[in-house]
């Protein structure tokens, strides 16, 4: 048996500014490594290579295929920008890219080709997380395309793929801090293999075929507006990951009383909500008070759906499982079991809808698009199950004044014909108030005066804050 190695890149910092900085790469290499190198679960070794030049994530992928066996299991996933030249090649934007200089400063994906095609190992998965081709826009990538395709098929390979926008969440845990959470190709990728649900014909095992189906079906449950595509040639099935299965009621130690059957417990539903924030307020942050309708466990019977000592079966249509397929059995509701006398007030649901106020902190530097999670905050799950997430989705609204680019301010001011001859001083609203600011003698119409540190705050995935940008005004000339 060959050994089972994964290699993770990922870059959401540029230096370019005409690359969107990306914040889901960072948490995409995080969770998917840990997914991975459980041993209950994928039992790889992994490496990540995070915001690196190209020059050092090229030598990461050389290194990680040369020398391997035929029977070796390579999986290498890219989180970061896709940049498509004038004839259409692909490269994946590395920390240093000029967009002008592809071939010298990114990760050519003919470089790639070739690497995986002088590689021994007959199972080779590659995961591409990233864009091919439109424009840069802020807080997501760009439209994809799948020609990634044609330029990187090859034998014993399969390679998946996010296309169409991809969304970027930020995540806030429990009101206090806003970090980065994978992106939502990733995000489906790390569920299927840590809940075991990509195990589509239930032998214990998540084939890659498997993955993609349980990746293209969350994906449109979900309702995002993307596509995932993939491309295999492998000769052979292969396994990324075992389906980590907890002790079932009827696996219980034969010695001792036999164990009484225990109600499926499901997570709970995940929330989305939009909130509107000023211009203004996402330099100064706010508090935001929220009152929502949602499920919450119900108090009769906490959440159980039942009193302690009603009678439990389990249920014979589905053994147990919850499921008749890919859907919920009906005779149980998804339970796994039926109960001989079902609380009142929930109908043995467990949960009841219910008014909450809640509390979130947004902080300076957010944009619109942004996601803050409240952990725990969503839908109470059936039958005494976890409660899901809340997401505060923040919608940036346009100022008519001040424009955003990145991190910096853009305004437009009139100044008197005299002032801009002899130059002087001009009072200026700003988001910080009325600031002073000296225009310089014989200013020309169309001139830009910098206000340094009077731009939007840097937001890092740690929720702190470094710095600001600056205000940059644009001088009209008037006619006195």
């Amino acid at each position: 048996m060959g050994v089972r190695d994964a290699l993770l890149i990922a870059t959401g910092a540029y230096r370019s500014e005409r690359l969107a900085e990306l914040r889901s790469p960072a948490a995409d290499v995080l969770e998917l490594a840990d997914v991975l190198e459980d041993p209950a679960i994928g039992w790889f070794r992994t490496k990540k290579v995070v915001d690196a030049p190209a020059h050092q994530a090229t030598r990461a992928i050389e290194e990680f295929f040369r020398r391997r066996g035929t029977d070796d299991l390579l999986v290498l996933h890219i989180s970061c920008h896709g940049v498509k030249d004038d004839d259409g090649q692909l490269y994946f934007a590395s920390a240093d890219t000029d967009p002008d200089l592809l071939a010298s400063t990114s990760i050519p994906a003919g470089f790639l080709h070739a690497q995986m095609g002088r590689c021994r190992a007959k199972s080779i998965v590659l995961m591409l997380d990233c864009c091919f081709s439109g424009a840069f826009l802020p807080g997501m990538k760009a439209a994809a395309r799948v020609d990634a395709k044609e330029q990187l098929a090859g034998y014993g390979r399969a390679v998946l793929m996010a296309t169409g926008r991809t969304e970027y969440a930020w995540e806030g845990s429990r009101f206090r801090e806003i970090e980065a959470t994978p992106s939502r190709f990733t995000e489906a990728i790390i569920h299927g293999l840590r809940t075991g649900e990509a195990d589509r014909d239930g032998d214990g095992k998540v084939a890659v075929d498997e993955l993609y189906e349980h990746v293209y079906e969350r994906l449109r449950d979900l309702g995002v507006r993307q596509t995932p595509q993939w491309s295999s040639e492998l000769v052979h099935r292969v396994f990324l990951a075992n389906r980590a299965i907890s002790l079932q009621a009827d696996q219980a130690p034969k010695t001792g009383a036999p164990r009484r059957p225990q109600r499926r417990a499901r997570r709970g539903e995940d929330v989305l909500l939009l909130t509107d924030v000023t211009l203004a307020e996402t330099i100064s942050g706010k508090t935001q008070t929220l009152a929502v309708e949602i499920p919450v466990a119900c108090e009769e019977c906490d959440g159980l759906g039942t009193s302690a000592e009603s009678e439990v079966e389990r249920c014979p249509d589905c053994s147990g499982s919850g499921l008749r397929g890919d859907d919920d059995c009906e005779n149980c509701a998804g339970f796994g079991t039926k109960i001989g006398n079902p609380c009142p007030q929930c109908a043995g649901a467990g949960r009841v809808t219910r008014r909450r106020d809640l509390t979130a902190r947004i902080p300076p530097g957010v944009k619109g698009g942004m996601r803050i999670r409240l952990s725990e905050q969503g839908e109470v799950g059936p039958g005494g199950g976890p409660a899901g997430d809340l997401y505060l989705e923040v919608n940036e609204l346009p100022d008519e004044r001040f424009e955003r680019r990145r991190h910096d301010l853009h305004c437009t001011t009139t100044v008197p014909a005299a002032i801009a001859k002899a130059g002087g001083i001009i009072d200026l609203e700003t988001l910080d108030g009325v600031k002073k600011v000296r225009i310089p003698a014989g200013v020309k119409a169309g001139a830009k005066v910098r206000l340094p540190g009077f731009g939007c705050p840097r937001l890092h995935a740690s929720g702190k804050t470094d710095g600001r940008g600056d205000l940059i005004v644009t001088v009209e000339i008037g006619k006195r």
